[in-house]
């Protein structure tokens, strides 16, 4: 069917600041994704990968980091594996932190699939990461294994990564294979902003970010990039991803 718009009235799209883009829905690698996208024909200069928290669904981030589509990235929100669309892929017996990080684990080993599927549709572009909460220990364990992504934001997180109610040893050997606090030197010298509230219950500053911290500073001055990881603390801020701390994302993203 053609549809025919009035210019002076036309069909009504998402908008950011007055710019509109677009929501898709794809399958991309075989994980169902959102993507948020520039106006039909718009060029596409970057990708930015956007990864929920546990218990949440891709939907939930739809519209946080639309801005970034208004300025020509392609925002690719996927559901994280035993989530969302794919909630009936879980296995029996997990309990509640090994169903954390097998959905962490399966994210990190399904990416490569992902960025053939976006490669194929925009060709290959600069590669952002963003995620909070275990979206989060994604983006910190991508940092370290694809050598593409560009520049990388972990929100409300931890790279402390102690799980003592984690029993299976495929789930320690991941840890143990990506665990930012003592692996910070596979992480530098890539951009990294590492964001936090300042009252998150689920990872308190003293025992989650200030060791995450402390581990990236001194890997990114031992890379002789010091600038290159950046930290901030967001006062009031429990656990969750506050306005202030997505803006701040957002221009760290956007930084040349």
């Amino acid at each position: 069917m053609t549809r025919i718009f009035n210019p002076a009235d036309p069909h009504a799209t998402p908008m950011v600041n007055g710019v509109p883009y677009r929501i898709v829905r794809r399958v991309l690698g075989g994980v169902p994704c959102l993507l948020e996208l520039p106006p039909e024909g718009g060029p596409v200069r970057a990708v930015c990968l956007v990864f929920h928290g546990a218990w949440a669904a891709k939907e939930g981030k739809l519209g946080v980091y639309s801005m970034l589509a208004a300025q020509g990235v392609a925002v690719v929100i996927p559901d994280a594996p035993l989530h969302g669309e794919r909630e009936a892929d879980t296995p029996a017996g997990l309990n509640a932190r090994e169903y954390v990080w097998e959905s962490v684990r399966r994210s990190v080993a399904e990416v490569p699939a992902l960025l053939q599927a976006l490669d194929d549709t925009f060709g290959v572009l600069p590669l952002w990461v963003t995620g909070s909460s275990m979206g989060g220990y994604v983006t910190l364990a991508l940092l370290q294994s694809q050598s593409r992504v560009q520049r990388a934001a972990a929100l409300i997180t931890s790279g402390v990564w102690h799980e003592p109610q984690v029993r299976t040893p495929e789930l320690h050997a991941f840890l143990d294979q990506y665990r930012p606090l003592t692996n910070a030197g596979a992480c530098s010298p890539t951009p990294l902003l590492l964001a936090s509230g300042e009252v998150d219950p689920a990872f308190p500053l003293d025992r989650h970010h200030v060791p995450t911290a402390d581990a990236m500073r001194r890997a990114y001055a031992a890379a002789g990039a010091p600038t290159h990881f950046q930290e901030a603390v967001f006062p009031g801020v429990g656990h969750y991803t506050s306005q202030r701390m997505r803006d701040l994302t957002v221009r760290f993203l956007l930084a040349e």
